[in-house]
C-alpha cells in the first residue's frame, strides 16, 4: 500500500456505508490511495456487507485499482486506484442489497472515463435503508443533470427484500468537467403525483389502499392541488413479492421532493401510504429546494464541480455533514453552511455553499 494513502476513519459522524462509497469514488477520481478503518463501526453488524463489497469491487474494476481487505465483515480496506476506464461492468450483490447504492458509488467515477460506461447492477431496486430506484430516476437524475451529468437508467427487473433479483442497466456519458449548480429559490409547489405498486402474489387492493391513504393525508395540508397517485400491479418485470409507494412534488422553479415507503410483513397498506405522505409533507414544510435524502447525494457533485454551488435546504442531515467531511478530506473543495431565517414566515433554511475543486477529466 502506498505510504501516502489518505487515512479515513469509517466510524466518524454518520459512520455508515456512505463514508465507504464516497471515499472510494473520490479516491478513484482523484487518484489518491485510501485506507479506511473502523468501517461501519457503530452498526449492529459492523464491517462490510454484500452491498458494500460489490460497490468496492465495482469501483476498483472501474479504475483498474488494487483493493485489499474486501471480505465480508472486514472493518479495514485499502484502495490504490489506477486509471478510470470506460466499458461494460457488472456488479451483483446476490442479495437485496441496493442497486441504487451501487450506482451512487460508480456513477461519479464513470463520469471521468474516456468514453461511455455501461453498468449492469443487480440486487434490490426497492430496498430498505436506501433510495428506491424510482427516487433515483425521478428525483436524483433530473437534479444531478444540472451539474452536466448525463446518464440513462433502464429498469430491467424489480427486486425486493429478501430475495433481490432486480436488475438495472445504467449508461453513463463522460464529462470534461462538472458545472456548479444554484438551487436557492423554491417557488411554489405546482404538482403532486406518484405511484403505489404491488408485485408478485400481493393483491392489487394494497396498491389502491396505499394510494388512497396517501392522498387523504396530503389533502389535510395541501387542499388546492390535484393529487394523482397511480395504483399499479408490476407484472412481468418484478422478481418476488413487494409493495411500496413514492410521491413526488414539483415546484414552479423545477425543485423536486419525494416521500416514499415500502410495505413490510404485518404492516397495513394504508400505514405505508401515510408514512410516505408524511415524509413528503415534512420535506415541503421547510421551504428548502431539495429534500432530506437528496442533500447528501449532491455533495460529491458540488465538490467536483468547477465554480461555486449553492443549495438551500431544510435541516442539514448528519449524512450531509459526513459527506462534506469526506469531500473536504479528499478534494480541494471548501464548504460553508449558513442558517437563514425568513423575516415574514419565521421559516428556517440552510444554505450549503461549495467552492468546487473543479476536477477535469484527464481522459477526454
Amino acid at each position: 500500500m502506498d505510504s501516502a494513502a489518505v487515512e479515513i476513519d469509517g466510524s466518524v459522524m454518520e459512520g455508515g456505508g456512505q463514508i465507504l462509497r464516497l471515499s472510494a469514488s473520490l479516491s478513484c477520481i482523484t487518484g489518491s490511495p485510501i485506507k479506511i478503518t473502523k468501517i461501519r463501526a457503530g452498526r449492529s453488524q459492523p464491517g462490510l456487507k454484500a452491498q458494500h463489497m460489490s460497490g468496492l469491487q465495482l469501483v476498483s474494476e472501474l479504475c483498474g485499482g488494487t483493493l485489499q481487505g474486501a471480505a465480508m465483515g472486514s472493518t479495514d480496506i485499502s484502495l490504490s486506484p489506477g486509471k478510470i476506464k470506460a466499458g461494460n461492468f457488472t456488479a451483483d450483490t446476490h442479495t437485496a442489497g441496493s442497486v441504487c447504492l451501487l450506482m451512487q458509488v460508480a456513477l461519479p467515477c464513470a463520469l471521468y472515463a474516456h468514453g461511455n460506461t455501461q453498468l449492469c447492477l443487480k440486487g434490490g431496486t426497492n430496498a430498505e435503508m436506501a433510495p428506491q430506484i424510482d427516487y433515483t430516476v425521478k428525483i436524483f437524475k433530473p437534479i444531478v443533470e444540472k451539474f452536466g451529468v448525463n446518464f440513462d437508467c433502464d429498469i430491467k427487473m424489480r427486486g425486493f427484500y429478501p430475495k433481490g433479483g432486480g436488475e438495472v442497466q445504467v449508461t453513463v456519458n463522460p464529462v470534461k468537467e462538472l458545472l456548479p449548480v444554484v438551487l436557492t429559490d423554491r417557488g411554489t409547489i405546482t404538482k403532486i403525483y406518484g405511484r403505489a405498486f404491488v408485485a408478485g402474489v400481493l393483491p392489487f387492493k394494497l396498491a389502491k389502499d396505499m394510494s388512497t391513504a396517501a392522498v387523504r393525508t396530503i389533502r389535510k395540508e395541501i387542499k388546492d392541488l390535484y393529487i394523482n397517485i397511480q395504483p399499479l400491479q408490476e407484472k412481468d418485470n418484478a422478481y418476488g413479492n413487494g409493495n411500496g409507494i413514492i410521491i413526488i412534488a414539483e415546484s414552479s422553479t423545477g425543485c423536486l421532493f419525494a416521500g416514499s415507503a415500502l410495505g413490510k410483513k404485518g404492516v397495513y397498506a394504508d400505514k405505508v401510504g401515510i408514512e410516505a405522505a408524511e415524509m413528503l409533507l415534512r420535506n415541503l414544510r421547510h421551504n428548502g429546494c431539495v429534500d432530506e435524502f437528496l442533500q447528501d447525494q449532491l455533495i460529491i457533485f458540488m465538490a467536483l464541480a468547477k465554480g461555486t454551488s449553492r443549495i438551500r435546504t431544510g435541516p442539514v442531515t448528519l449524512h450531509t455533514q459526513t459527506a462534506i467531511h469526506i469531500a473536504e478530506q479528499l478534494t480541494q473543495a471548501k464548504f460553508n453552511i449558513s442558517k437563514c431565517v425568513d423575516e415574514q414566515s419565521g421559516n428556517v433554511t440552510h444554505l450549503i455553499e461549495c467552492e468546487g475543486s473543479g476536477i477535469a477529466n484527464p481522459n477526454l
